[in-house]
């Protein structure tokens, strides 16, 4: 089957399907969690429509499937939205049993205006806003998660997965090859998916929880890395269950484990002289730099709530779990919320460890950008380098959702910066996920209260 369309396919598309029969075609677009929403439809089909449609509340509904009352003064009245495909994330679902593709979308209104509180066009809005400074901003994502055994009893605690010894995944092995062959069946696939879908992987490596795993991705655009995570995602998901276990991006699936993040490193180019924005004539540091960093010090603490957006998000943030607990910054300093990696200059950039694997990948590359953004512009500087050991600091995060959010609500700068509708979508709907879970009591209540208050 060729048609029109099909001609511009990426390469790896291409060598995909070539010599076989496109089926399908997966229409899809990321919601505020991050999952994947959309319609599957014929290829025939596919060839013939330029967008479909979607309810706009796919955007109101929170994690458990409750729906916010975010919908504005209009009421809840569902309004179609106008999905378009583009057609440069076109790419193999190759965990189907046919020959599926499947293309990421992005949505409009009636008046052909991006819908505001859709996560791809807020990341678009933020890199535009560098673009407009004549700035291009570059990531790259480091995605942590864990493979554990298949857990269909909520009530039951997550356990580790068994590896292919036979033994649970053990603990405290990071960067162990040993402990990488354990999963060598998942990985494997995770490899053979994500060459199909020619998505490039920087590196595997086993982090130090049980079961816990690490994926490099190359640096590039904003929104090109945070398509490659959501697709990641969708990839891992499948490649786990095909042998029998699952896996969670939650930031902390297991207590006394270290947590699983999203870290992510940032520099900023000149877009006429194609320079590292943070890197001076003699290869010294910038006022640029240092005021990327001062943004994230200053603004990171209103992001939060969208960096960490549940409940669990919080267990992460504990004093030596391999997560941070304040904002300090370092050079090769693991223990601080914001590091700077050893690099040649051309190479400079700031790591932001705050955020959670379990963030919307387009909201929290967005809202980590905002807040480097604000610094260079506002010309925030840093507070004096961190040289030894954060942990032996003071917490100055937020360390439950509601003061998360108390702080998102209150930023005018951020709300500036990922558009106003946005947040008061995304607040309503997380204020609504946070009372649902204040409904639960928890084992621990039971166990300790029940009898002893």
């Amino acid at each position: 089957m060729t048609t029109d369309w099909m001609k511009d396919l990426p390469q790896a598309a291409e060598a995909y399907l070539e010599g076989r029969r496109l089926d399908e075609v997966e229409c899809i677009i990321g919601d505020l969690p991050g999952i994947a929403r959309g319609k599957a439809v014929p290829a025939t089909k596919f060839a013939r429509q330029p967008y479909f449609h979607l309810p706009d509340s796919i955007f109101f509904q929170t994690i458990t499937g409750d729906w916010g009352e975010a919908a504005g003064e209009d009421g809840f009245i569902e309004r179609d939205m106008i999905l378009r495909p583009d057609m440069s994330t076109a790419t193999a679902a190759p965990w189907t049993g046919d020959w599926t593709l499947q293309v990421i979308h992005d949505a409009y209104d009636r008046d052909n205006d991006p819908i505001p509180f859709s996560p791809r066009n807020v990341l678009k809005r933020v890199v535009q806003m560098y673009r407009d400074k004549g700035w291009e901003p570059v990531v790259a994502p480091e995605m942590e998660f864990y493979l554990v055994a298949r857990n269909t009893d909520p009530a039951k605690e997550i356990q580790p997965m068994m590896g292919r010894s036979g033994r649970p995944a053990a603990a405290r092995q990071a960067y162990s090859m040993t402990a990488v062959d354990e999963f060598g069946p998942v990985i494997d696939d995770i490899y053979d998916f994500a060459e199909a879908m020619g998505m490039e992987i920087d590196g595997i490596t086993q982090e130090g929880g049980a079961g816990q795993l690490e994926i490099n991705l190359r640096h590039g655009d904003p929104v090109k890395l945070a398509d490659e995570v959501f697709y990641f995602k969708r990839l891992i998901r499948e490649a786990a269950l095909r042998h029998d276990c699952f896996a969670t991006f939650m930031a902390k699936p297991i207590a006394d484990e270290p947590g699983s993040a999203m870290h992510v490193h940032h520099s900023v180019m000149d877009r006429s002289k194609k320079q590292n924005l943070f890197v001076g004539p003699q290869g010294g540091e910038t006022d640029m730099f240092f005021h990327f960093i001062g943004g994230l010090q200053r603004h990171l603490p209103a992001a939060i709530a969208v960096l960490a957006p549940y409940v669990n998000s919080y267990r992460r943030y504990v004093r030596e779990q391999a997560a941070p607990i304040n904002l300090s910054w370092g050079r090769d300093n693991r223990t601080t919320g914001i590091r700077v990696p050893i690099s040649s200059p051309e190479a400079r950039r700031v790591e932001n460890r705050l955020a959670g694997m379990d963030c919307n990948p387009y909201l929290g590359i967005a809202a980590s950008l905002a807040c480097g953004y604000l610094g260079m512009t506002q010309e925030i500087r840093p507070d004096k380098q961190q040289r030894g050991d954060a942990y032996n600091g003071e917490p100055d995060i937020p360390q439950v959702m509601g003061q998360a959010l108390d702080l998102f609500d209150e930023s005018d700068d951020l709300r500036h910066m990922l558009g106003g509708e946005f947040c008061r979508v995304y607040s309503i709907v997380k204020r609504l996920e946070y009372e649902e879970y204040l409904q639960v009591i928890s084992p621990w209540e039971r166990e300790h209260l029940l009898l002893n208050v």
